[in-house]
């Protein structure tokens, strides 16, 4: 058991350095905005507006606690239950046993401890919970996307394994589908929905998230391609 657990993490460590090795000037300004959080702000404005469009303000406000419950619960379980009991160092971080292998950002280097990533664990509660709730291929494949290019900038930044980064996105995604089956069950047994639910090809305004994605990743690029001449 142990040497698989070995295996398991010089695999973990040789696709990580595989990944943070490729850097550029223009993929660390892209990864580096990439990665932040305030700079999504229009994105999750974009996915309350489609939400407040498309069912009633009860609905909404439920929808709006599930996904707060779902990123808390997801979060809580990464950095409260599991990073102390695994305690498994960043790659970035100075007692890493491959820390000197590594391409840091911006002298950015993050917490002590990097298992599971709660950067995965969020992005990938939040995809999953809206994806399955609006059922929309192009808002799916834009969310998903965008989870997905977070979690490749924490390697990119150096400062998450891709064993990290997979294990927070499972998690993320399972604490989506417990809290998504919840505010359901609420909603129906609550009669919350007072005005129907709109099917999935009658979601009205649903460009608006994929759009508001696009405009924000069109400015990242421009801002990194600026910062490389």
């Amino acid at each position: 058991m142990t040497t698989f657990i070995e295996l398991l993490n010089y695999w973990d460590q040789s696709l990580f350095l595989a990944i943070n090795g490729m850097h550029t000037t223009f993929s660390d300004l892209f990864m580096w905005s990439f990665s932040g959080k305030l700079i999504w702000i229009p994105l999750y404005a974009a996915i309350l507006f489609v939400l407040a469009k498309n069912y009633s303000w009860k609905v909404t406000l439920a929808t709006l606690l599930a996904i707060g419950l779902t990123i808390l619960m997801a979060d809580q379980i990464c950095s409260s239950l599991i990073r102390p009991a695994v305690e498994r160092y960043r790659p970035s971080n100075l007692l890493s046993p491959i820390v000197d292998m590594v391409h840091i950002v911006n002298n950015y280097r993050g917490g002590a401890y990097g298992f599971p990533s709660c950067h995965a664990t969020n992005t990938f509660a939040l995809a999953t919970f809206i994806g399955i709730l609006l059922r929309n291929r192009l808002v799916n494949v834009t969310l998903f996307l965008w989870a997905a290019v977070t979690v490749w900038s924490r390697i990119a930044l150096g400062v998450h394994y891709p064993g990290d980064l997979l294990v927070g996105g499972i998690i993320g995604a399972l604490c989506a589908l417990l809290c998504v089956s919840l505010l359901r069950w609420t909603v129906q047994k609550t009669g919350l929905d007072d005005r129907p639910l709109p099917r999935r090809d009658q979601l009205a305004c649903k460009n608006v998230i994929p759009y508001t994605g696009l405009v924000l990743t069109a400015g990242i690029l421009i801002y990194a391609l600026a910062g490389t001449f």
